[in-house]
């Protein structure tokens, strides 16, 4: 055992400066352990065990994935108005009453389109015969006189082009082809940049004289698989039938432009429109216990095109917000706030759902705090965007040491959904939830939009970040 040296040894004098020089290096360091802790001011852990839970119950049972199939397999493709549409209603309320949620309906008026013969031909007089190109026809379209439209094509590659041409294109059929861009990492701009041409394109094709549009499919494969969408028209132009045209197809087309003139395009389509009809939101929630009229909202759309079953657009998010609702549910957590999840209809033809949820009578004594939308498919989670204030922002981002361990990398200003537009105006927090979107228009809208191109691992995790998110929300408020 040691013994302390006396104060004025030299023994005492030598511990006295060691022990200086000890201090002088433990400042430089910046202290122990702890006070590097409190400099960083790390996030205290709280939620951590409620958030593993949710990770692992739902990695290990994997149930959204058997909730997408049951989805796509009973009601098939939900085009809105459709019988499907309305199948789908019935099946998500029951759905979520076999869950043990409060559920109920709330009624929107929706349009009703039904597409019927779609073929278009090349005629080329210097080859005998005609060719088939894989087309659809765009939601909204008017059909062709039955005999079809049989007229030359223009191909352009922007609005500015089709002005520069001018009379050009009196009497022809104009062909965006516009591609969507590789080189953008974030293919949703690149579809945003593209996806004007097929809105819009009818309208600005019109104007010029031409009598029909054909658009370039918006997604970044070469496939004979055309992708649907909406085609926009002026109540002060003449109406034109319009058509997305397979990439495949489209390269094909502008191929034998370049050989010639003289080639024309038949075009037939037997779309057809009905009056509108009246649909549903489908509504499921936990009801808060200590501030229940304090909604924190999971959305996503209900409806679907109908070329496929619309596995990723938007059955994914449906089933993903059902399943954030089971999973919160099944650890016994009682939220202190309402967290209730939305099946809207009608998102693809004008968002009615959205609007109508916004303002129903419903509505009147409640408070959204937040809402999150899921609608950009079913795979692999990356991140959030939070909209509203930067304090907002600041207050929201320090949760995200709950999300990283199930893979969230980022957390990051933005945010939103077309849903849930008609809240945010009302002044709700819009969350965007994003996965991985560089297969998501390999399938969008297309013919390839089926349960077998949806991972269910990465479905899962969706639905398991939504819930961590959801939960801690609906206990802290905003």
């Amino acid at each position: 055992m040691l013994q302390a040296a006396a104060p004025g040894s030299k023994r005492g004098r030598a511990n006295r400066f060691f022990a200086i020089i000890a201090i002088g290096l433990f400042l430089l360091m910046g202290g122990p352990a702890v006070s590097s802790k409190i400099q960083t001011q790390e996030p205290p852990q709280k939620y951590a065990d409620i958030a593993e839970k949710i990770r692992i119950a739902g990695l290990t049972g994997e149930n959204a994935y058997p909730m997408l199939g049951e989805l796509t397999a009973k009601a098939g493709p939900r085009l809105t108005g459709s019988p499907q549409a309305a199948a789908a209603v019935a099946l998500t309320r029951k759905m979520m009453e076999d869950m043990g949620f409060q559920t109920w309906l709330e009624p929107t008026m929706v349009q009703h389109w039904a597409r019927g013969v779609e073929t278009a031909e090349i005629v080329d007089p210097a080859e005998k015969g005609s060719r088939a190109l894989a087309i659809t026809a765009l939601g909204w379209s008017i059909p062709t006189p039955d005999p079809g439209i049989t007229a030359p094509v223009l191909e352009v590659r922007s609005f500015e082009e089709l002005q520069r041409l001018g009379a050009e294109a009196k009497g022809k059929i104009i062909f965006f082809n516009k591609r969507m861009d590789p080189a953008l990492m974030d293919t949703f701009r690149a579809y945003g940049e593209a996806a004007q041409y097929r809105s819009r394109g009818a309208i600005e094709a019109a104007k010029a004289g031409a009598i029909a549009v054909l658009v370039r499919s918006m997604t970044l494969r070469t496939d004979d698989h055309p992708h649907a969408g909406m085609v926009q028209y002026d109540p002060k132009i003449p109406k034109i039938p319009a058509a997305a045209l397979s990439t495949r197809a489209s390269d094909r087309l502008s191929e034998r432009l370049k050989k010639g003139r003289g080639l024309s395009v038949n075009l037939k389509l037997g779309c057809r429109e009905y009056n509108p009809v009246s649909s549903f939101n489908v509504v499921g929630q936990i009801r808060g216990t200590e501030k229940p009229d304090e909604i924190v909202l999971l959305g996503a759309h209900l409806d679907s095109w109908d070329l496929a079953t619309g596995a990723h657009d938007d059955g994914a998010g449906c089933v993903q917000v059902m399943e954030a609702l089971r999973l919160i549910r099944d650890q016994g957590l009682k939220p202190k706030r309402t967290i209730r999840a939305v099946l809207f209809m009608n998102e693809e033809f004008g968002s009615s759902g959205g609007r109508d949820y916004a303002i129903a009578p419903g509505r009147k004594n409640e408070k959204h705090l937040a809402a999150m939308e899921s609608d950009r498919g079913g795979f692999l989670p990356l991140g959030f965007g939070i909209g509203g204030s930067p304090e907002v922002f600041e207050k929201l981002k320090k949760w995200d040491y709950l999300l990283k361990p199930s893979g969230i990398l980022w957390v990051r200003p933005g945010g939103g959904g077309s849903d849930i537009g008609p809240l945010v105006q009302q002044g709700t927090v819009p969350l965007g939830f994003v996965p991985d979107s560089q297969r998501y228009f390999d399938v969008h809208h297309s013919g390839l939009d089926v349960l077998d191109s949806v991972h269910p691992r990465e479905l899962e995790l969706g639905a398991v970040v939504m819930a961590i998110f959801a939960y801690v929300l609906a206990q802290e408020g905003i």
